[in-house]
């Protein structure tokens, strides 16, 4: 058997999410027939991690194995993205791999963004890139917020009730954000995440950056480690898979 690593860009909007799921289109399963189909083996695909239903990615990373060696990985780079680009998602580069590489296994670090369009207008050529919120955002309050999820902590309030991780405990290495005309970007990196952790985390910044909550409470509701405080995740369309490190 021969290992290979993909790279893959996608737009999220018109999928279920990366995972294949007993009804609906998901990205692991459109990429999965499509290999399948060029390699004329069945190929099946492992990602870094999961993507939920609208959630973008600017570099997702996977790996397959197959019996044949691939010998012209250009070529057939060309070959893929012929059947998957007019759905929104491109393969953008194709490694030759040892076996002990795993997509999901070998990560040292999973790096997300999350955009929000801080101003009046709805945004029309990055429409469903990211969150328009009107309300103006305190970005110093919500950089003070985000220096409160730093370190090893139990994450149990930004955890979605139907996520199958064994503990809520996690590691946030960093936290970036920046605002520059009215772009907000928010850039989180750990070795994992939680179920819907990240827009959790973006929601109750909100809060804070509009000043429905202040320092404390926003402290008090990490701290509850109870979901029902947790403020409104943000919408899915706003979040990107940036980067896989290994």
């Amino acid at each position: 058997m021969l290992r290979y690593q993909i790279l893959i860009e996608y737009v999220g909007t018109n999928f279920i999410g990366w995972q294949i799921q007993s009804k609906g289109k998901s990205i692991q399963k459109l990429i999965q027939a499509k290999l399948s189909k060029l390699l004329k083996e069945k190929v099946s695909i492992t990602g870094s991690g999961r993507t939920d239903s609208g959630v973008h990615a600017i570099e997702q990373s996977a790996h397959f194995d197959c019996k044949k060696e691939i010998q012209n990985l250009d070529k057939f780079l060309r070959s893929i993205n012929h059947f998957v680009n007019d759905m929104g998602v491109s393969i953008v580069n194709i490694k030759k791999k040892k076996l002990n590489f795993h997509a999901r296994f070998s990560a040292k670090q999973r790096v997300y963004k999350y955009i929000i369009f801080n101003r009046s207008s709805r945004p029309s050529i990055e429409k469903q890139r990211g969150w328009h919120i009107i309300k103006e955002l305190d970005i110093s309050l919500m950089k003070k917020g985000a220096k409160k999820l730093l370190g090893t902590k139990d994450f149990s309030t930004f955890r979605s009730s139907s996520c199958n991780a064994k503990s809520p405990i996690r590691t946030m290495k960093s936290i970036k954000i920046k605002s520059i005309k009215g772009r907000v970007e928010i850039q989180f990196k750990s070795q994992s995440f939680l179920q819907q952790q990240v827009r959790s985390m973006v929601g109750c910044l909100k809060y804070l950056a509009e000043k429905k909550w202040n320092l404390k409470k926003f402290d008090f509701v990490l701290k509850s480690k109870k979901r029902t405080l947790c403020a409104p995740p943000a919408p899915a369309e706003g979040l990107f898979l940036e980067k896989v490190i290994y």
